[in-house]
């Protein structure tokens, strides 16, 4: 019977990962194709499919892709032992769920029947639902939150700091009508990206959500973004060149 394995095209069908997730994590050397075709194709196989979901386990527990390869790569830990922490994580999301579901529920109630808003309910609310929030929100989420206390409160002012600062000079560059692809803008663009690169730890899937929570606006990366429609049409010319 012939061993099941998969092209990264295909693992990326069956698995909902992108290939170019799939192809950091083999340059990496956190997940490698172990297997060749007889034409000589690298392919996964059965226990490069096992890797993969303790990867997804431990980043959805917490940890860096730094520390999955550690606990990986270092540790006597087993498959089942990961899917025991995956486990623990999933039922302390239930149980908040559940928690929200019946103050949700209590305060449906209250309204229904009283007429009155519990103002101390909707806190505890409130409360359940940020703790929601930091188990539920996506995967990106949670690692930049981890970024950030992996870089430290002083690091994280200084980049804020350095991040405004590089902005203002790309700011004044256009007003200026500097060409995108000179040199200065140039210079610029690359420490933009060293800023990004050093926030988002280098994980392609991290830097994607970054961009795509900056084109949707969300508040949380607001600082990592050109705010100004003109300087955020005059930075994407910059990166292109």
């Amino acid at each position: 019977m012939e061993p099941i394995t998969f092209k990264v095209g295909d693992l990326s069908k069956r698995t909902g990962l992108s290939i170019r997730t799939l192809h950091y994590y083999d340059e990496i050397k956190l997940l490698s194709p172990s297997h060749r075709t007889e034409s000589g194709y690298r392919v996964y196989g059965k226990e490069d499919i096992i890797r993969l979901q303790q990867i997804i386990a431990l980043k959805q527990i917490g940890l860096s892709l730094e520390d999955v390869r550690s606990c990986l790569d270092n540790s006597d830990r087993t498959f089942i032992e990961v899917l025991q922490l995956h486990i623990a994580k999933v039922r302390k999301q239930i149980d908040l769920s559940q928690q929200l579901l019946e103050r949700l529920e209590n305060v449906e109630q209250t309204v229904a029947n009283l007429d009155v808003i519990p103002i101390e309910e909707i806190l505890q609310i409130i409360q359940v639902m940020d703790m929601l929030e930091n188990y539920y929100s996506p995967e990106q989420l949670e690692i930049l939150k981890q970024r950030q206390e992996l870089l430290g409160e002083e690091r994280m002012q200084q980049a804020k700091v350095d991040w405004e600062t590089l902005i203002a000079q790309v700011q004044a560059e256009m007003e200026k009508g500097t060409d995108p692809a000179s040199e200065v803008v140039q210079v610029l663009v690359r420490r933009r990206q060293a800023l990004i690169q050093e926030f988002t730890g280098g994980d392609p899937e991290l830097e994607s959500a970054l961009k795509q929570m900056y084109e949707q606006g969300e508040d949380s990366v607001s600082d990592w973004g050109e705010n100004d429609a003109s300087l955020a049409a005059y930075m994407s010319r910059a990166l292109q060149c």
